[in-house]
């Protein structure tokens, strides 16, 4: 009896150790299968995340260009606008400039005609006739001094005779022959002229020289020829 019972008890744990193995095998399985499932889907997911970041990638890019696109242009409109207030305030200092060196010009186109006058007072007066002497010399000091403050202003008288003649600054009103005077050079300065700053307010007009006659060369070449015979005699 014992044996059999033995028997029963053995075939019992056999059949258990069967039941765990087959149990065991089926959990294993499983567990495979779940981990492949995990695998896969971990994959896929890896997959599905580095297209993600692709996309994600290309889309900053895309945005960085436009960014920098924006930047340049507000760079470049503002470098343009810097430009144009340095141009302006060049501009400014320029006619700044302009004004404080020739805003006297009109002042001094008024006053012009008066220095004449008065110049031409004193070419016709008679400073030896003890009645006119003293308003002689009035109107001289008057010139003078008028003339010496439009001096620090920047006027300057151009008298130019016996110089050569320079249209930017004479006007030539006739020419004549001059046995004294070389030719292209200043005869006779009928009105004299004026600048203010180097620039020319009014020409000075003038008689330009031709140089000596013909006849007045012709008889000085006689002349020297035969004084030249006589220092050889």
């Amino acid at each position: 009896m014992q044996t059999e019972e033995t028997q029963m008890q053995e075939a019992m744990k056999k059949a258990q150790k069967q039941a765990q193995s087959v149990e065991t095998e089926e959990t294993s399985a499983h567990e495979h299968e779940v981990a492949q499932d995990n695998a896969q889907t971990e994959t896929e997911t890896k997959e599905f995340d580095a297209n993600a970041l692709i996309e994600e990638n290309e889309a900053l890019k895309a945005k960085l260009a436009d960014l920098e696109a924006s930047s340049k242009s507000k760079i470049d409109s503002l470098v343009r606008a810097v430009a144009e207030t340095e141009n302006q305030k060049k501009r400014i200092e320029a006619d700044v400039e302009r004004e404080r060196k020739y805003g006297n010009e009109k002042i001094l186109k008024a006053l012009i005609p008066v220095v004449d006058s008065l110049e031409l007072a004193l070419i016709h007066s008679n400073a030896e006739d003890p009645a006119v002497k003293p308003v002689y010399e009035g109107v001289q000091n008057t010139v003078t001094l008028l003339l010496k403050e439009l001096g620090n202003f920047g006027v300057k008288a151009v008298d130019p005779l016996n110089q050569e003649f320079d249209p930017n600054l004479h006007q030539a009103i006739s020419m004549a022959p001059s046995a004294e005077v070389p030719a292209n050079h200043v005869l006779n300065v009928m009105q004299k002229g004026y600048t203010l700053n180097e620039r020319v307010v009014r020409p000075a007009m003038v008689i330009v020289s031709t140089g000596a006659p013909a006849g007045a060369a012709a008889a000085s070449s006689g002349e020297e020829k035969k004084n030249s015979i006589n220092i050889e005699a």
